[in-house]
């Protein structure tokens, strides 16, 4: 009993038995009586002494009078038999320690009746089947795939523009001429043979587009022939001096462009108004139902054309699947030949580990259960120093950190109870890595679970290693298992070559094996 600040505080401690079997459960509690405002810390270790605490319970706090009473439960265990004690623990409150008093306990072996007890023998090793992942296989054909039809995109898409730009123009042959005459620049022109070639393809264009005749390719005395042939048959009126003025500007349009002739500005516009009111003329001389029809001709004659842009757009784009399956199909094909030539004719240095016959056994002290592609050799150990007082190291080996897999075990027995810090021990295997010559090494870490509920720190990333042939830097992956259980340390360490599917795949199937045994010689 302590006194402080003029009031008593009481630490105890009581447990539920002091003799139980291997593995069973002690429920120690810790008592503290305290006032309100105290703050009280109560042990959050993992070991209470050689016992291991399995359990760690929520505080329970009970009122008595102006004081309070805190119990914290603990659930601990040992899987060796014998006697144990627990310590005293300590308690501190308002950041002193009090400490409790120390309890006798034993741990009773459980007796086996091997007269009665049924006995088999040791089974043969099984061979698993190795499963295939295909989805990257697929992948890379999908990849394949998209850029056979991005290729076959680009190449065909500019000349699918152009032929989109030059769909039918809706206007009509009136609406057109009229348009293209209002923007030609006649007053201002520097280049007179371009003009009188514009002006006067506008008129030809309008008479082809109008009257049906073959304007455009005619001679200037050959579509003043034509023109009145159509407007007879026709019935189109035109006046002599309509038919005259347009003979006037056609022929000096001749002359402009092949007797390099250069009319004044006034006869330019002049020339142009002409043009202007031939086109007016010749349109309003048409009967208006033969214009009608002429006008329901070329409507359904820019239908017609924007069909067979359309079906030839549907056309192009069938045409395009078809090569992307085509493609698709050869991706799938030629990767699967690919990948069967590099694996089964090539060679993959670690297919052969991962398909082969793996074993399943026990290694070290204490021991740990583990399959592996193949039976780890013992490596023997420098001779301990008598006076040092760490336990003998036991490893385990196949390969080196030079080969495509390389696979590290050692276990280690503690004589005395020992916290050892699992992080701090992963940074020291970083450093090993770094003596046998790796750089640029990447650590990540977090807590590791077996599938059997062992409880480890895993460490993990990737480091460079000089090839050993190339001497050229390498990047390898690598893995650290740590476990703290049953009056020990066991370690696996794993490093492979980077994107190794089949090395991958192994190390998942290792994980998945692991099991610390309670077997201690």
């Amino acid at each position: 009993m302590v006194y402080q600040w003029g009031y008593c505080q009481l630490v105890s401690t009581s447990i539920d038995s002091t003799k139980k079997k291997i593995g069973s459960e002690f429920y120690i509690t810790l008592k503290a009586i305290v006032g309100s405002k105290d703050k009280v810390i109560f042990p959050k270790d993992s070991n209470f002494g050689l016992l291991e605490v399995l359990e760690n319970y929520k505080t329970d706090t009970v009122e008595k009078g102006s004081k309070i009473e805190l119990s914290k439960r603990y659930g601990i265990t040992q899987f060796d038999a014998g006697k144990y004690t627990i310590p005293k623990l300590p308690i501190s409150i308002n950041q002193k320690k009090y400490y409790t008093d120390t309890i006798n306990l034993e741990v009773v072996d459980v007796k086996v009746d091997t007269l009665k007890q049924k006995m088999y023998d040791i089974k043969q090793i099984t061979k698993t089947e190795s499963k295939t992942s295909w989805w990257w296989y697929f992948l890379g054909v999908v990849f394949v795939g998209v850029i056979g039809y991005l290729v076959y995109y680009f190449v065909n898409k500019k000349p699918q523009n152009n032929q989109t730009t030059t769909i039918v123009d809706k206007r009509s042959p009136l609406e057109r001429a009229m348009a293209e005459l209002s923007i030609l620049d006649g007053g201002h022109s520097h280049d007179v043979k371009k003009y009188y070639s514009e002006l006067t393809d506008i008129a030809r264009r309008y008479i082809e587009n109008e009257l049906r005749i073959p304007a455009m390719e005619s001679t200037t005395s050959e579509l003043l022939v034509a023109l009145q042939i159509a407007a007879d048959e026709k019935k189109v009126i035109l006046s002599t001096q309509t038919l005259t003025d347009l003979e006037k500007v056609l022929r000096k349009a001749d002359l402009v462009k092949f007797a390099k002739s250069k009319p004044d500005a006034h006869e330019i516009l002049s020339d142009k108004t002409t043009i202007t009111q031939t086109v007016s003329h010749i349109y309003e001389a048409i009967p208006k139902e033969k214009l009608a029809s002429a006008q329901e001709e070329a409507k359904l004659l820019a239908e017609q054309k924007a069909l067979l842009a359309k079906k030839k757009k549907q056309k192009t784009q069938i045409i395009v699947t078809a090569i992307a399956l085509l493609l698709l199909l050869l991706g799938f094909v030629f990767s699967e030949v690919l990948i069967s030539l590099k694996d089964n004719i090539l060679g993959h240095p670690t297919k052969e580990l991962a398909e082969g016959e793996w074993v399943y056994s026990e290694y070290g002290n204490p021991a740990l259960k583990i399959e592996t592609p193949k039976v780890l050799k013992r490596v023997a150990q420098q001779a301990q120093n008598k006076q040092s007082k760490m336990p003998a190291l036991q490893k385990f080996v196949y390969g080196s950190l030079l080969s495509d897999f390389y696979i590290v075990l050692s276990t280690q027995k503690f004589e005395a109870p020992s916290n050892v810090n699992l992080e701090s021990l992963a940074e020291g295997i970083i450093k090993d890595y770094e003596k046998e010559g790796a750089r640029n090494i990447i650590v990540k870490s977090e807590s590791y679970d077996t599938q059997l509920g062992s409880k480890g720190l895993k460490a993990y990333g990737s480091m460079m290693v000089a090839n050993a042939l190339s001497k050229e830097p390498e990047k390898l992956q690598y893995q650290i298992l740590l476990f703290t259980q049953y009056g020990g340390l066991q370690a696996v360490l794993i490093t492979y070559k980077d994107n190794d599917d089949y090395a991958k795949k192994m190390v998942t199937r290792i994980e998945n094996s692991i099991e610390p045994l309670n077997v201690i010689q």
